[in-house]
């Protein structure tokens, strides 16, 4: 099954284009829980898997940082993987590892996230060049989601500039992807804010079939009526993620299970109207 395929289904099983983000930190973990486990590992894996667990059938992609397991060192790590297994098969489970080298090191990276590690996709910064993406594009089962235009302010600094003639570097990069996806099984995705609607319109069209992983949208204050109308010509399908808004939203209450699913589905109904146009 390739992943455009298996995107599909899991859109079409649940209605839903939301990715939740698995952005763990110990301090913001509910106080409920915090109380029953004292390690920090176990505490950000438990609480991770009740988030899954609430919200899979609403989500049609899980996509867990890797910053917020590693920085517990060994025992995170192991956290991660065991919630890789935790996350269902049928859902599109995306690796947030921003990882970008050239040679045998992204060779290791594609190794660690694809072959051991069983990830549909993993998000990858193009900054060192185009060879650091070669490694990952042999396999039509796999997607890379290449950091394009990101939703923080810093995109600024270097993505929103122009370059070469073009109206910004980002859409200098999405016309290369468009280029490297002409002979790559890979699905070559790209990562784009909701914050930046009123920028992507050439970079959409630079790669118009690229999937789209979509960060932005709640606690970054990204506009769903600007991001409907931005994506309306796409050809590509958007998944659009939310983190912090969906798995803080419960805060220390005792029940903040439930809150967190309530939330999952105000958003997922949000999302509707662009949903609409990838579901049967």
């Amino acid at each position: 099954m390739t992943f455009t395929e298996k995107l599909t289904r899991s859109i079409q099983s649940t209605q839903s284009l939301l990715c939740v983000g698995l952005d763990p930190v110990v301090s913001r973990i509910p106080q409920p829980l915090r109380e029953k486990i004292s390690d920090d590992a176990e505490l950000i894996f438990e609480f991770c898997r009740r988030i899954v667990e609430i919200t899979k059938p609403h989500a049609c992609a899980f996509k867990p940082n890797l910053a917020f397991f590693e920085a517990l060192g060994a025992p995170g790590w192991e956290a991660f993987e065991k919630l890789m297994d935790v996350i269902p098969s049928n859902r599109i489970l995306i690796a947030d590892a921003k990882r970008g080298d050239i040679g045998n090191t992204a060779d290791k990276y594609k190794e660690a996230f694809f072959d051991r590690l069983g990830a549909d996709a993993i998000t990858l910064n193009p900054f060192m060049g185009l060879e650091t993406l070669v490694p990952y594009t042999k396999d039509e089962e796999k997607a890379v989601f290449v950091l394009v235009m990101t939703s923080n302010s810093g995109a600024a600094d270097f993505m929103k500039r122009r370059f070469e003639g073009r109206t910004s570097l980002s859409e200098y990069i999405a016309e290369e992807l468009s280029k490297l996806q002409t002979g790559s099984a890979t699905h070559l995705g790209m990562v784009i804010g909701a914050t930046q609607s009123s920028d992507l319109q050439p970079v959409l069209s630079a790669h118009s079939s690229s999937h789209l992983l979509i960060p932005g949208i709640g606690t970054q204050g990204g506009s769903l009526m600007e991001l409907q109308k931005v994506l309306e010509t796409h050809k590509g399908i958007p998944i659009i993620n939310s983190s912090r808004s969906i798995i803080y939203a419960g805060e220390n209450h005792e029940d903040w299970i439930s809150m967190v699913l309530n939330r999952t589905l105000e958003m997922k109904e949000s999302f509707k109207p662009i949903t609409e146009k990838y579901v049967v």
